[in-house]
């Protein structure tokens, strides 16, 4: 590990030589290249000084202790040592942390699909619960929301509403999220006062980039037609809703929101780049049978992952056995206690493999 840290603080120091060189200063796409190489090797080379600090002040502790002192400045000394000596193991815990494999995909903006489960009414309420529980906490991050395709309720919530957040980092932090959310309460329409229990699918797909999804237009088939809204009434008299049917894969994507046709093409075929690359890594890990699986999940959205429970103002992740009683606030987007504890146990997991 050492080795691989010295060589990891010599490149951040070419980095750092390089980025005050006239010439690369001169042309900014080469600068931006660099900054952006050493901005990934920040937190580990300033976490490695910081233990090699920490490793030459336990080697004088240890130094002062071989020396005659008296009774008080021993026990000061060896006090100080104890407390250098916890500090060593927290940041090599925290360099091995840094040191593995970064997810290529971690910050790329995401795709999220919610559609409402078993429930009927309820479960789409659910859904409409769920989207704006996300687009909450996207707005305390700082990223953009934007609907993509939505297929509305007669009583107000979601049968399914497909949505880009885009912003930094967004795929690292809502990757956990796949899977089926329950809730369960008393729907306003319950007259007897009965619990009942809803699900929701949730999706989160990452972005994928034209030139990692490449399509053949001759595998496309485009239909178009009018958008429709809930009761399934004509929004549009004109034909503006579109529907891509990817035929090598059998895959479908679908907008309406806009008035424009062309407009619901560009965002229908942004789902479905989202949707072939998801198709890929599936496939991809398929062949990988042997590779270690997270605790938090294989992001399959048939996977019950979290539970709303009303009556009891709880929320539970099933994955990691997290329990919080605060209900409100993470429907209002407080999600980041779950969000970090899930990455945490990821974390926690892969360091296991990684030691063996």
């Amino acid at each position: 590990m050492l080795k691989k840290l010295y060589e990891i603080e010599r490149k951040y120091d070419e980095f750092t030589e390089l980025l005050s060189d006239p010439e690369i200063l001169a042309n900014q796409i080469e600068w931006q290249k660099y900054a952006k190489a050493q901005a990934g090797m920040t937190n580990i080379v300033t976490a490695f000084r910081e233990y090699q600090g920490v490793l030459r002040e336990l080697q004088e502790t240890e130094t002062l202790l071989q020396e005659k002192l008296d009774f008080d400045m021993q026990e000061m000394v060896k006090q100080e040592r104890e407390k250098l000596s916890s500090q060593s193991q927290e940041l090599e815990e925290q360099i091995r942390v840094l040191l593995l494999p970064k997810d290529p995909l971690d910050e790329k903006n995401v795709i999220m699909e919610i559609r409402a489960g078993a429930g009927g009414d309820e479960a789409s309420l659910f859904a409409g619960d769920l989207y704006r529980m996300y687009t909450r906490y996207a707005e305390g991050q700082g990223w953009k929301a934007e609907i993509l395709s939505a297929n509305y309720s007669d009583t107000g919530g979601y049968k399914e509403v497909i949505f880009l957040l885009e912003g930094q980092g967004v795929y690292s932090k809502l990757k956990f999220e796949s899977g089926v959310h329950r809730v369960q309460r008393i729907p306003t329409t319950e007259s007897a006062g009965r619990i009942h229990t809803s699900t929701a699918t949730v999706a989160v797909l990452p972005e994928a980039e034209e030139v990692e999804v490449s399509i053949n237009p001759n595998d496309l088939r485009i239909d178009i037609y009018c958008s429709s809204g809930p009761g399934g009434q004509c929004v549009n008299t004109t034909q503006s809703a579109v529907r891509i049917t990817h035929l090598p894969t059998g895959i479908i994507a679908s907008c309406q929101d806009e008035k424009s046709q062309l407009k619901n093409k560009e965002k229908a075929l942004r789902v479905l780049r989202a949707r072939i690359l998801e198709k890929a890594q599936e496939e991809a890990s398929g062949e990988q049978a042997s590779e270690r699986r997270s605790q938090v999940g294989t992001g399959d959205r048939s996977e019950r992952i979290r539970t709303f429970n009303f009556p009891q103002g709880r929320v539970t992740d099933h994955r990691i056995n997290l329990t919080l009683h605060r209900l409100e606030s993470i429907l209002e987007g407080d999600l980041e206690e779950i969000i970090q504890a899930l990455n945490s146990s990821d974390q926690a997991e892969r360091l296991k493999a990684e030691i063996g």
